[in-house]
């Protein structure tokens, strides 16, 4: 299950609005402990804490307490940028962390409009390992420190430049996303935000610029792939990168999207909305059914996903983010 435990972020990135929220909304603890047994009774895993920042959160640790009492798995998703100031309390309630990396230093801060955020970032995670090395007696296992690039034109050529960066930060893994430029995820209604799409996405002359970049990527960094240091492999970036960026400069068909996030997962916004996944509408809300399940057996929601044919679908077929859980 994705929570979106707060509305609000500290980046003002260029492929994203929810900085422009001004609005703090929360999920509050008490919720939380509320619904907890019911999304164990679901058969709920694992929590990944979206957002917004979710480190802006007002109370997120009694929060996870909570989900920790119920047995659940805690991902953290965050920008990075405040990883020092709660090192402490990631690595008594956190499994893994995920930072947003958008590139090597002054790309990364470019793009996210903050500055020293790569040196912020850097300086978090440094933070994270020792703590977690601290707290490692009370919590077995070590926590995992991950990444994630949003690639979008303005890091798209460099991204050699941000496999060495995520070494140089010292984290254990990195993958790479496409940015979404048509969905009205991320606070955009109309699917446009403060970038417009086509400041985001490939110009056509820069596709063959991207396929040079992947191929040169598999050369140079082929222990990186074998090791899984990149988590996708050569192939899959290019159908996750170079065939989407085609598609959306239409050239291309988009490629095809294998997914069951609807039927595995739910998504739940800071105020209670329930969504299948980030893309597609609300199918109800958890403050007002009082409980996941009676949003996800909800008629409105057997019948989406009774409906939804995801290989047509046109959300779906433009998505950038597919989900397939065994």
């Amino acid at each position: 299950m994705i929570l979106e435990p707060h509305s609000r972020c500290n980046c003002r990135c260029l492929m994203c609005d929810i900085w422009k929220e001004r609005k703090a909304r929360e999920v509050g603890p008490e919720e939380v402990a509320a619904w907890a047994p019911g999304f164990r009774d679901l058969g709920v895993e694992r929590v990944v804490l979206s957002g917004g920042e979710a480190l802006m959160h007002s109370d997120l640790f009694a929060l996870c307490a909570s989900l920790s009492e119920a047995g659940i798995a805690i991902s953290l998703l965050s920008s990075g940028l405040l990883l020092a100031r709660y090192a402490e309390r990631i690595a008594a309630f956190v499994d893994d962390v995920v930072v947003s990396l958008d590139g090597p230093r002054e790309v990364h801060d470019a793009i996210r409009n903050v500055p020293r955020a790569f040196d912020r970032l850097a300086e978090g995670v440094r933070a994270l390992r020792a703590a977690s090395a601290a707290a490692s007696p009370r919590r077995p296992g070590s926590l995992s420190i991950s990444a994630r690039c949003t690639v979008q034109r303005r890091n798209a050529l460099r991204l050699r430049d941000t496999v060495a960066a995520a070494r140089e930060v010292g984290l254990e893994r990195i993958s790479f996303l496409a940015v979404d430029v048509s969905s009205e995820a991320f606070n955009r209604p109309g699917g446009t935000g403060a970038t417009p799409p086509e400041a985001l996405a490939l110009a056509p002359e820069e596709l063959p610029l991207l396929a040079e970049e992947i191929d040169l990527l598999e050369r140079d960094f082929a222990a990186a792939f074998a090791s899984g240091f990149v988590a996708e492999s050569p192939v899959k970036l290019r159908t996750r990168l170079l065939a989407y960026f085609t598609a959306v400069a239409g050239l291309g068909p988009f490629p095809s999207v294998a997914c069951n996030a609807p039927w595995v997962s739910s998504v739940i916004e800071p105020d209670g909305t329930v969504r299948p996944c980030f893309f597609h509408p609300p199918v109800g809300n958890v403050r007002e059914a009082g409980s996941l399940r009676a949003v996800v057996d909800s008629p409105a929601a057997r019948e989406f996903r009774r409906s939804l044919d995801v290989a047509t679908n046109p959300v779906c077929a433009r998505c950038v983010c597919s989900l397939a859980l065994r």
